[in-house]
């Protein structure tokens, strides 16, 4: 989660919502793909942190699933990102900061409890929620 966390603070600094994601092959822990947000820089709404990390994934790893392998993320995915995981059929979601609002796992859309929901990950939240939280309320913040 450290990492997710540094690519968030990155992400932040480039003026993106502060959101970092790293996929970790879930045996050796060795760290497959990491991004942060890049919405704004690429003018593309779809360019989530998440999604970044697991395409990033796909192409390292030849495949478009990413069976054995694992996503920590700093902020709860939108229901966006959710299917996307499930469709790459992650192994295991650890978030950090709960995201009531826009929230697709835990809140929302609950993409994961749906009958149509092919692939449903093991899911860890809240882990390290204070400091991603904070990043977050830090960036609106500065802009508000």
């Amino acid at each position: 989660m450290q990492l997710a966390l540094a690519e968030a603070r990155d992400a932040g600094a480039r003026g993106e919502v502060p959101v970092g994601a790293v996929v970790v092959d879930g045996v050796s822990g060795h760290v497959v793909a990491a991004a942060g947000n890049r919405v704004e820089e690429r003018a593309d709404p779809s360019a989530h942190a998440e999604i970044l990390a697991i395409r990033e994934a796909a192409a390292a790893a030849g495949r478009p699933r990413l069976d054995g392998l694992d996503l920590y993320v700093t902020l709860e995915p939108c229901a966006m990102c959710a299917a996307a995981i499930s469709l790459a059929r992650v192994r295991r979601l650890t978030f950090g900061a709960y995201d009531p609002k826009m929230g697709g796992v835990e809140h929302g859309a609950r993409v994961f409890d749906q009958t149509a929901c092919l692939h449903r990950p093991e899911v860890v939240g809240g882990v390290h929620e204070r400091e991603a939280a904070a990043l977050l309320r830090e960036f609106f913040r500065e802009r508000r």
